[in-house]
This record gives C-alpha cells, sequence and structure tokens, in this order.
C-alpha cells in the first residue's frame, strides 16, 4: 500500500469519526435565539405557577424557575416584564416582550396572533368551599348556581358551554356564570358567600389548598383538558427554534421533571416540547 493510499484512508478515518461526533458536541447547545437577553411577560398573581413572595416581593413558581432555566439552556439573561393580561398578547406582537410565560392556556383563538409551547397540561375545575362540598355530590349539582371565574380567561365562556350542554339541554336551569377579577378575586367571593362555586385550573388548586389549610373542595374532575403554552411570536423561527429545543433538553437532562416536583405539578407534565396542541 502506497504512502497516498495510506493518507487518503487515514483521512476518511478522520473525517467520519468527526462526522459521528459533531451531533454530540452540539447537543448541549440548542440553537441560537440572536440574542443575549429574553425579555418575558409574566403576570404574577397565579400561584404556583407565578407570585411574589410576600416577605421578600420575590418573583416565585413554576413558570420562574422554568423561565430561568430555559434562559440557562440558551446561554442568555432573563428579564421579566410584569405585564397586564389584558396587554400580553400586544405586548408580544409588537416586540416589546419576547415570550409570554404566565400560565396562559393555548387556545386556538389566540393562535391567530402568537404561536404557543406546550410545556405542562391542566384544565378548568369546578370547586366550592370545603363546608358545601355535601350540596354537589355531582358536578350536575351547579346547575342553577351561581358560579365564578376570571373574565380575563376563556373560563366564563367555557361554564357557560358546559351549562347548555348539562342543564339547559336537561331541561335545568342554566348556571349563573359571574366574572370575577381574577382567580383570587373568585376565592374571595366564594368564602364570603357571594357565589356558590368557582372555577380555575385543577392543577393548581392542590397548592391553593397547601397555603389555605384545605379550604377548597373539587367538584367532578375538570372538564376540559387543556395545555398551557409559552407565548411565542410568530415570524421568529430562531426564537421558536431555540426555546423549543430547550425545554426539550430540559426534560431530557431531568430539570423540568425536579421543577415540576418542586411545584407539585408532576401529575401534569409532557414528554417533549409540543407546539399548538390544544383543540
Amino acid at each position: 500500500m502506497n504512502v497516498s493510499l495510506r493518507f487518503r484512508q487515514f483521512a476518511a478515518l478522520v473525517t467520519g469519526t468527526m462526522a459521528l461526533h459533531m451531533p454530540l458536541a452540539h447537543a448541549g447547545t440548542p440553537p441560537s435565539i440572536g440574542k443575549s437577553t429574553l425579555v418575558a411577560a409574566i403576570v404574577p398573581n397565579y400561584p404556583p405557577f407565578e407570585y411574589k413572595d410576600p416577605a421578600t416581593d420575590k418573583l416565585m413558581g413554576f413558570d420562574v424557575d422554568l423561565g430561568e432555566a430555559i434562559a440557562a439552556k440558551l446561554g442568555v439573561k432573563l428579564q421579566w416584564e410584569e405585564t397586564g393580561f389584558d396587554q400580553m398578547m400586544s405586548a408580544l406582537t409588537t416586540h416589546r416582550v419576547d415570550v409570554i410565560l404566565s400560565g396562559m392556556t393555548d387556545l386556538p383563538s389566540r393562535r391567530e396572533a402568537v404561536n404557543f409551547l406546550d410545556y405542562v397540561t391542566g384544565g378548568p375545575q369546578f370547586y366550592t368551599v370545603k363546608a358545601r362540598v355535601g350540596e354537589f355530590a355531582s358536578m350536575d349539582a351547579l346547575c342553577g348556581k351561581t358560579v365564578g371565574a376570571s373574565r380575563r380567561t376563556s373560563w366564563p365562556d367555557d361554564i357557560a358551554t358546559w351549562s347548555n350542554e348539562h342543564c339547559v339541554k336537561a331541561g335545568k336551569k342554566p348556571v349563573n356564570v359571574s366574572g370575577t377579577n381574577g382567580s383570587a378575586d373568585a376565592r374571595v367571593q366564594l368564602r364570603q358567600g357571594r357565589i356558590d362555586a368557582a372555577v380555575q385550573g385543577g392543577e393548581t388548586l392542590p397548592y391553593q389548598n397547601s397555603v389555605e389549610e384545605n379550604a377548597y373542595a373539587p367538584i367532578g374532575k375538570p372538564f376540559l383538558s387543556q395545555y398551557n403554552g409559552i407565548g411565542m411570536a410568530k415570524g421568529n423561527a430562531a426564537l421558536n427554534a431555540g426555546l423549543t429545543e430547550a425545554l426539550n433538553q430540559l426534560i431530557a437532562d431531568g430539570t423540568y421533571q425536579k421543577i415540576l416536583v418542586k411545584w407539585g405539578l408532576q401529575e401534569h407534565a409532557v414528554q417533549k416540547a409540543l407546539i399548538d396542541a390544544s383543540n
């Protein structure tokens, strides 16, 4: 075998070895999002997803920890931008923020403006104060009752749809839907007896009971299956790809699961990053 042939074989071996290992070398680094700081809109009033520590005024919650972990994977700084829930979508579409990370439900109607990177499962849950749970042996007992839910969400409409299907069509009185100024307001009205029951994400009730001495009891099961998603601007392929890959890496290396367990949300895990997965 001549020297030239030996060299060509050696070069082919080296090239093949490099090709074999190149994907592994890049596996730990998501694609660049083209910026050094990620600005995320948040409304810190929905524990355990996001809230402020009363003692320190520090942002806390599952979304906060997940956002920090995603930013670390991307190698960027994370800047939280407190934004009114009603302004979040416009803040994203006008590029005042890069993402929405604030327990937002992935709804088809919202996808006209943004893409959703779905990261936990959930769904609206009827509940009442524990002292009145005996009045609601089944979800049908809600017919004719007053039920409150945040008017800034889809839940008032979801309750009305449920009422039409399960109450009106059965010849029963419809649910009286009461829009509230957020889920915290619904709980206040429930404790004051101004409403009979309320709706919020079923995934949040265990945490709420942990801080309010088991004050609430679910009525039936969540009546819809939905996802919470990270809102991402349309037309920014680099950012969408980077966030998706970063979440998949957090799922693969166990960080995602650890954050879920920390906040008691392990039953709401996704197996991989999903885009616009809700019906």
